[in-house]
């Protein structure tokens, strides 16, 4: 078999030929077969966005709902006893502190022993009540023998009389005598002993006049009290209902009435709706807050409401209505106190609008003006659109 040489100048030239052929399929090689053009997205105006595919999945779009809304006021105030509840135990008259039998936040029933009180008052009530008790006792002797001698014609009428007379003239102050005695919360039976016995008992006992708890625990032993005299030795207050007062504005001060439905919470007990009734409203507006005090009655059997608790106060003031509604995230609030939404026709392109509120409540802001149903509005992250707006408006300026 024989070769037959290539000229040296054809094989530079061929040489060259797949030098540049090399080349090209480098450069084709390195380009990729399909190139994907990004789809081109229009620059947001001052009141025009248009978001990309990745930008659409930080906002939620959904056509305009409908909401019910109850018309509402609110308030902030506090818990407090109820007033016509509470009752400061004085003793009736002035004594000497001798004995306290209750501590602060027991739980007493009506007629429930407190404290003792040494009363030089009852003492002396107690000396006249065994003054009469003889002098009936006397006098009612007198007229049984003074009866006898009037049968037997040893008595004149005259005499009877007037035996007759002191008798009941005794009886009367007696009576008087006992009345006197149990003023000082003395019982029958307690009476009947001091007259049975001749010895006075001058130990005042002051009981619970209700049911409740001790608020207030003054009394020691040896201390001096005066009926009236602040501070009283105990306070008892009937703690299964309780006081919610709130101030609240003068503008809204019509929409009030006495035994309105009020829905009370406590920040400590967020989960718990304490419902109350207006049981008092001011009798004049506070010329300094223009504000007017309502009290709500609420019952709280358990007793998990303390007084000095912070509350909020709810009322419907009105009947409930239904309109159009967003999520509260779905509304932009604007420094000048306009509200903007953004809507759209195929969820890409969005479009600002202004729209006028009306109520707030459960997480939803009442659209009153400025969208019609059915449309696609934005309801979550509205304000990523409105950055991006603000924002290209203040690049051309």
């Amino acid at each position: 078999m024989s070769f037959v040489r290539e000229p040296a100048a054809g094989r530079a030239a061929r040489s060259a030929a797949l030098a540049v052929a090399a080349s090209l399929c480098l450069f084709a090689c390195s380009k990729p077969a399909e190139q994907v053009e990004a789809p081109k997205v229009a620059a947001p105006t001052e009141d025009k966005v248009e978001l990309t595919a990745s930008q659409l999945k930080t906002v939620t779009v959904a056509p305009i709902a409908l909401h019910t809304f109850s018309p509402e006021r609110t308030a902030v105030g506090g818990i407090d006893f109820n007033q016509d509840r509470v009752v400061q135990v004085f003793p009736s008259y002035p004594g000497k502190i001798v004995g306290a039998f209750a501590q602060l936040g027991d739980r007493v029933e009506k007629g429930e022993p407190l404290y003792s009180v040494f009363s030089p008052d009852l003492a002396q009530a107690e000396t006249t009540l065994i003054a009469a008790a003889g002098v009936y006792d006397l006098t009612t002797r007198a007229l049984t023998r003074d009866r006898l001698l009037h049968d037997k014609h040893g008595l004149s009428d005259k005499d009877l009389e007037q035996a007759v007379s002191d008798q009941m003239t005794a009886d009367g102050n007696l009576r008087g005598a006992r009345t006197a005695v149990s003023v000082f919360g003395k019982t029958n039976a307690e009476i009947d002993k001091i007259v049975a016995s001749r010895r006075l008992d001058p130990i005042m006992v002051v009981a619970s006049p209700l049911t409740g708890r001790v608020t207030a625990r003054n009394a020691q032993v040896g201390l001096l009290v005066q009926p009236g005299a602040a501070p009283a030795p105990f306070s008892v207050a009937d703690l299964s209902t309780v006081w919610m007062k709130a101030d609240v504005a003068e503008d809204d001060a019509p929409l009030f009435r006495r035994g309105q439905a009020v829905s009370v919470k406590v920040d400590s007990i967020p989960d718990r709706d304490f419902g109350g009734a207006i049981s008092i409203l001011g009798a004049a507006i506070d010329p300094a807050t223009h504000t007017e005090q309502v009290v709500t009655e609420v019952k709280d059997p358990k007793q998990e409401l303390h007084p000095g608790m912070m509350a909020t106060f709810v009322i419907h003031t009105g009947d409930a209505k239904t309109d159009l509604a967003l999520p509260l995230d779905g509304v932009v609030r604007n420094g000048d106190g306009s509200m903007n939404i953004w809507v759209t026709a195929d969820d890409r392109h969005f479009t600002r609008r202004t729209v006028k509120l009306g109520m707030q409540q459960d997480g939803f802001d009442e659209i009153v003006d400025g969208i019609r149903p059915g449309e696609r509005v934005v309801t979550r992250n509205a304000v990523f659109l409105s950055n991006m707006a603000n924002a290209a408006s203040s690049g051309d300026d």
